[in-house]
């Protein structure tokens, strides 16, 4: 696994991987950031984990040490292959291709936690807050990697509501854990 920038552009070179623009990959080259995320997720090892896009597995990896079950869905093709040779040999590990927009949810409990493509915070919290089939449950704690504004936007006060914000907390409490900045990310995202 890589642990900075210098090691992830060695993986996409040695993978033929690069990062797609329109799938809005960011990959974190900051692991001190993982231990955020993971403090967060207030894991145990009988957690059932859905990550969605989990890229080239720098949090897949850490998840998988820590609970029972990661469910990773991933939309992009060409990452794949790469991710059923690295995990595939994990039992905890479940690998779904395709939209995470579209995806049936368990029936039991999980938890959501995720580096998401940024574009997709909105309709992808619907969908696993507003689950269409009732045997489908809600996660019971999400911990998301996101845009600033767009957190700040789901943490609104009771004066600056947004459909956003009210559809997230008629369900829970959130909350910002830490701010990270765009050098984490490899490409550094404009936001």
């Amino acid at each position: 696994m890589y642990k900075n920038k210098e090691e992830l552009l060695t993986l996409l070179k040695k993978e033929k991987l690069w990062t797609q623009k329109n799938l809005g990959q960011n990959f974190l080259i900051n692991p001190a950031i993982l231990d955020e995320i993971l403090n967060a997720a207030n894991l145990t090892n009988e957690d059932y984990i859905i990550e969605v896009g989990p890229g080239l597995g720098i949090l897949t990896d850490k998840l998988l040490k820590q609970a029972a079950k990661v469910h990773c869905i991933e939309l992009d093709p060409k990452l794949i292959p790469y991710l059923r040779r690295t995990f595939g040999h994990n039992t905890g590990f479940e690998l779904e291709e395709g939209t995470a927009l579209k995806a049936n949810l368990p029936d039991h409990p999980y938890k959501l936690v995720a580096n998401i493509p940024y574009y997709i915070t909105s309709p992808l919290l619907r969908h696993f807050l507003n689950p269409k089939d009732p045997s489908q449950k809600r996660p019971e704690l999400i911990v998301l990697l996101v845009q600033k504004e767009v957190a700040q936007k789901i943490c609104a006060g009771e004066n600056d509501q947004s459909i956003l914000s009210l559809n997230v907390q008629i369900f829970g409490k959130p909350e910002i854990i830490a701010t990270v900045g765009p050098a984490n990310f490899f490409p550094a995202p404009k936001v």
